[in-house]
């Protein structure tokens, strides 16, 4: 195992009803903006559960976040901020809202001139100060709710990308699972894919003798597959919302990924499908990630086999042929749940991986845990998925 340092200072109010916990937690003389997508919180309740929740504490509020959100939008948001002094954010929504609250947090303090800084120059231009923000969970998917990262897309560059900062940690979460009750099944189905792709992005390596992550990767991966369809099938089984809620949120808060290697290969692809054709982010990376796993079965052969054994009970035949299984239990378990896997299904013609591959050369970009994965294996693992 890897030497690691550890800190999640986010606190997690988890249980039914929870919302009703709110004002505790934000400051009473704080002036709040709340941050929320396309007014679907106002349909389901939870919009006036946060207003009536959060009583006499000053609160004004921006919507229009959009899935995959837009830096356009965020700098809105930030002038907005500019304008009506607000000194605290809370998030109300799924990951989407909460990457948009993090970034404008940190946009809204930024001394530069241009906050996309934070994207383009990641790792060399940081977030130094940040608005204090909480968030209420309403769509269990990226664990944006207790981690520090944020993607972002910016409409006139046709780029996504992504950020990460311990200032835009939240200060606290709230994961009520009866919000899971009023999804559509396309968004609990990409929640699941989601959930379940960050986890393999961990564990889908190169072993260095790390059992106890091993086995947390697996459990989350284990009860994801036992627990997803039984909310598609029924949204009001309030157990099952909650076992996937947790695990969605313990699948990227940091705890799985400590002391082993990461890929993340199939996200930064997966980002640019994104960003050409606007596919749902979780149906992006059910697309990408069976060709990764085909094209590097070899650097990835033990952790897969380890993962076919483990989660989808695959014990007979040669190491090729096990592989071969696996790819195919995984890619039936997201089309199971209604998430295609190729390209086609999708309309994404051949220019756009020509684009994207073309993208990848110029930047010189290389990822996966070994940083191999350049533009040819890109463009390979694109084909592939025709």
């Amino acid at each position: 195992m890897y030497n690691f340092e550890y800190k999640n200072p986010v606190k997690i109010i988890f249980g039914k009803d929870s919302i009703s916990k709110l004002a505790s937690e934000i400051p009473s003389d704080k002036k709040v903006l709340m941050v929320y997508g396309g007014g679907s919180i106002k349909r389901t309740g939870v919009y006036y559960q946060v207003r009536n929740a959060l009583g006499n504490i000053e609160m004004l509020e921006f919507g229009g976040i959009e899935p995959n959100p837009h830096y356009e939008t965020c700098m809105k948001a930030v002038e907005f901020i500019e304008d009506n002094n607000i000194d605290y954010l809370l998030a109300v929504g799924g990951g989407s809202v909460i990457d948009a609250t993090k970034f404008i947090a940190g946009a809204a303090l930024y001394d530069g001139d241009d906050p996309w800084d934070f994207m383009r120059y990641r790792g060399e231009i940081n977030i130094e100060k940040a608005l204090p923000l909480g968030t209420v969970l309403t769509l269990p998917a990226t664990g944006s709710e207790m981690n520090g990262n944020a993607v972002v897309t910016r409409v006139e560059f046709q780029q996504k990308k992504g950020m990460n900062s311990p200032l835009v940690m939240p200060q606290f979460s709230i994961l009520d699972p009866k919000c899971v009750f009023t999804l559509p099944d396309r968004q609990v189905a990409n929640g699941v894919v989601d959930a379940f792709i960050h986890v393999l992005e961990q564990y889908l390596t190169f072993d260095v003798n790390a059992p106890l992550q091993d086995r947390m990767a697996e459990g989350i991966l284990s009860t994801l597959v036992e627990e997803g369809p039984k909310v598609l099938a029924d949204r009001r089984d309030y157990d099952a919302a909650a076992n996937f809620m947790w695990c969605a949120t313990m699948a990227l808060n940091g705890l799985i990924g400590m002391g082993v290697p990461q890929d993340w290969a199939t996200h930064q692809i997966g980002h640019e499908l994104t960003a050409f054709h606007g596919i749902d982010h979780g149906r992006t990376l059910a697309i990408v990630l069976p060709g990764l796993m085909d094209l590097k079965r070899d650097e990835k052969k033990d952790k897969i086999l380890q993962y076919g054994e483990r989660i989808w009970g695959i014990t007979a035949g040669n190491e090729e042929e096990r592989i071969d299984e696996a790819i195919s239990k995984t890619i039936g378990f997201f089309e199971s749940l209604g998430v295609p896997t190729t390209l086609k299904d999708y309309h994404v013609p051949e220019e756009t991986i020509d684009k994207i591959v073309l993208r990848f050369k110029e930047s010189g970009a290389k990822f996966g845990e070994n940083r191999n994965i350049d533009y040819l294996a890109t463009e390979a693992i694109l084909k592939s998925r025709r």
